[in-house]
């Protein structure tokens, strides 16, 4: 999986797991996007939004892993007709990192609905098609490899039979599309750095994080059989992620490395790939367009083949699933152009 269900806490309310993040050149500006409510996890009494829980996009413009600019979106109930309201609030410079900052509301809408603010940004949120692909054989013998120090064993896996898991699962979109000069106000460039989070309220009237997003298939790597530190990862900030959990990346890495024989020095391939996973930011520069291949890490589309790119440099020897998004079978929406139709 990319992050669904990618730890206990998240698991608990699927409502705030966030299953993907993408990142990318838009029709008016640059598209941010996050899906959770994943069907997969099946019925849920109110599948949608958590109503005591904030969805919010963080963005870094000065390259130091720190957000200077958040938006925050937090729903209502649902109604008797199944949709939620829902208010997008802007919060910049030091008050980006507070929880509790109020910040400027930007944008207020109901679910299934297209808002557009007379700044030009845009926001959606509503249920649609999960665009993300994964082989499920591929997926569980990469993170044993990277728990174990082991070779991806495939034996008995027929790559002409792959298929993809997420095919015809819906998910809940939040999609957000701002205007570039609004992001660059403030910046020291074109080049920004994103993550998402999803922070559920607390009865002590503060804000636990639940699920954090940055870079694709991070926890597929490292948490599959380590589900502590699927926690821990979820619940820290993009500026500590290698002084606190650079050294068992690097360790689980070399371990693959070494097992194929594919570097001299598997610690110091471990390591260079290891700074690149953190701090667990999704790095783009604006108005270019979106791709996450082996060579550059440019936000990431909604067709981009994230598994075979991050399992390939973890392992440092090719790993395919065999599959792509022809696997995919959801439609555009005709409801808002940045999502797939749910099935």
């Amino acid at each position: 999986m990319s992050h669904h269900l990618d730890s206990p806490i998240a698991r608990q309310d699927i409502r705030l797991d966030i299953t993907d993040l993408y990142l990318f050149r838009g029709q008016t500006g640059t598209v941010f996007v996050i899906n959770v409510c994943h069907s997969i996890f099946g019925p849920i009494p109110e599948p949608g939004y958590h109503p005591e829980g904030m969805y919010e996009f963080k963005v870094d413009l000065d390259g130091d892993a720190v957000e200077d600019v958040t938006y925050r979106f937090t729903f209502s109930q649902r109604d008797d007709r199944g949709q939620q309201s829902y208010v997008v609030r802007c919060i910049r410079g030091a008050d980006a990192v507070d929880p509790h900052a109020p910040g400027t509301v930007v944008a207020q809408g109901k679910t299934g609905e297209t808002v557009t603010a007379p700044s030009g940004l845009r926001t959606w949120a509503g249920r649609a098609g999960d665009p993300f692909w994964i082989e499920p054989d591929v997926l569980h013998a990469v993170g044993h490899a990277l728990q174990d120090g082991t070779q991806v064993n495939l034996s008995g896996w027929d790559a002409s039979r792959a298929k993809n898991l997420f095919a015809g699962h819906t998910v809940y979109a939040v999609v957000l599309e701002v205007p570039d000069g609004e992001l660059l106000a403030g910046g020291t460039g074109k080049r920004i750095g994103v993550w998402a989070i999803a922070s559920l309220a607390t009865d002590a009237g503060g804000w636990r994080p639940i699920n954090r997003v940055g870079l694709p298939m991070i926890h597929p790597l490292f948490t599959q059989y380590n589900e502590d530190l699927g926690n821990r990862l979820n619940a820290g900030r993009p500026f500590d992620d290698f002084p606190t959990h650079g050294e068992a990346v690097i360790q689980a890495i070399a371990g693959v490395v070494a097992a194929y024989g594919t570097a001299e020095d598997p610690k110091a391939y471990a390591s260079t790939v290891a700074n690149r996973f953190c701090p667990n930011i999704l790095p783009y520069e604006l108005g270019t367009p979106a791709v996450f291949g082996f060579a550059v890490w440019n936000g990431r589309s909604l067709t981009d083949n994230a598994p075979d790119v991050m399992f390939s440099l973890a392992a440092n020897t090719p790993i395919r699933l065999g599959i792509g998004k022809e696997s995919v079978t959801s439609k555009p929406s005709r409801a808002f152009p940045y999502v797939p139709a749910a099935v």
